[in-house]
C-alpha cells in the first residue's frame, strides 16, 4: 500500500508523522476516554507510522493487555518498533502489512484505530471493512481523519490560496479524498457498525507551533509529484512556500489547517 500513500515516503514525512503524534495527542486522549479501553484488552493502530498512538494504547490496556502497530512501510515498522523499545512499551508489537489485507484473525481486537490513514489512500472503504472485520463483536472501530474544505488563513494571502490549490491537485492524484472526514459516519454505517459517534475539532495554532506550518510542510513532501504533473515550477513553489511561511510567522495571522473528524462505531455483538 506504500505506493498508494498520497504523501510519499521519505525521512521528512516520517519526521512529520512523529511530530503529529505529539500534536494530536489531546484529541487521541479524548477519544480513548470516550471509548473506555481498559486493562487486559487488545488494540491495534493501523497505519501507525513511526509512533502513532502506540504509547496511549499501551497505557490504556495495561496491565495484561496487548497492542499491535501495523504499517505497510518497512521503514516505519522499524521506527515504530524502536519507539516502543525506547519507551519501554513491552506490550506492543509492530507488524508490516497492508491495512486492507492484514492477514490477522477476525475479531481479534477490542479497539481498531486509524489516524490520518483513510485520507491518504484510494478506496478507503476497503480499509474500513478490514477494520470492522478485525474488531471483536461488541468491540470498537475508531478513526481520526481531516476534512480540508474548511481551512482558515486571515488576513487573506493569495499564496495561501495557491498552496491549497496545488495541495488538492497533487494529493488526489492517487484517488485520495481530502473530504473524507465528513463521509466517515455514513461509511461506518455501510460497514455495519452501530452506536456511531462523531466529534469535530477545529483547532487554530499560534505562531511557533509545529502544526501551524502543516500545509506548507505537506506541500514540500509533494514537490516531486507537482513537478511530474506540471502543476507548478520550482521557482513558483519556492515563492509560494516562502510567502506562506512569512505570513504564518506573524502572530497576528489566524490559521486553521483543516477540520479533524473523529468517528467511532461499535461492531454488533452478533457479528
Amino acid at each position: 500500500m506504500t505506493a498508494d500513500y498520497a504523501l510519499g515516503i521519505d525521512p521528512a514525512e516520517s519526521a512529520r508523522l512523529r511530530r503529529q503524534s505529539a500534536e494530536l495527542r489531546p484529541e487521541s486522549i479524548e477519544l480513548l476516554s470516550q471509548l473506555g479501553l481498559r486493562a487486559g484488552q487488545r488494540a491495534i493502530d493501523l497505519g501507525c507510522g513511526p509512533s502513532g498512538i502506540l504509547d496511549l494504547l499501551a497505557a490504556a490496556v495495561a496491565p495484561g493487555g496487548q497492542v499491535t502497530g501495523l504499517d505497510a512501510d518497512p521503514t516505519h515498522v522499524a521506527l515504530a518498533a524502536e519507539y516502543a523499545a525506547q519507551h519501554g512499551l513491552g506490550n506492543v508489537e509492530v507488524l508490516a502489512a497492508d491495512a486492507r489485507h492484514t492477514g490477522l484473525a477476525t475479531g481479534s481486537f477490542d479497539l481498531v484505530h486509524a489516524r490520518t490513514l483513510l485520507v491518504t489512500i484510494p478506496s478507503p472503504a476497503g480499509v474500513l471493512a478490514e477494520m470492522a472485520r478485525l474488531a471483536r463483536p461488541g468491540g470498537w472501530v475508531a478513526s481520526q481523519e481531516p476534512d480540508t474544505e474548511h481551512s482558515l488563513c486571515y488576513p487573506p494571502l493569495p499564496a495561501w490560496d495557491r498552496l491549497r490549490e496545488l495541495l488538492a491537485a497533487s494529493f488526489q492524484r492517487t484517488g485520495a479524498d481530502l473530504h473524507i472526514g465528513r463521509k466517515l459516519p455514513e461509511m461506518y454505517r455501510a460497514a455495519g457498525l452501530e452506536q456511531i459517534g462523531v466529534t469535530v475539532h477545529a483547532s487554530c495554532y499560534p505562531a511557533g507551533h509545529s502544526r501551524r506550518t502543516l500545509l506548507p510542510d505537506l506541500l514540500r513532501s509533494l514537490h516531486p509529484v507537482i513537478g511530474e504533473l506540471g502543476l507548478a515550477s520550482e521557482p513558483e513553489l519556492a515563492e509560494v512556500d516562502q510567502a506562506v511561511r512569512r505570513h504564518l510567522a506573524d502572530p497576528r495571522t489566524l490559521m486553521m489547517p483543516h477540520l479533524l473528524v473523529v468517528t467511532w462505531g461499535r461492531k454488533p455483538a452478533g457479528r
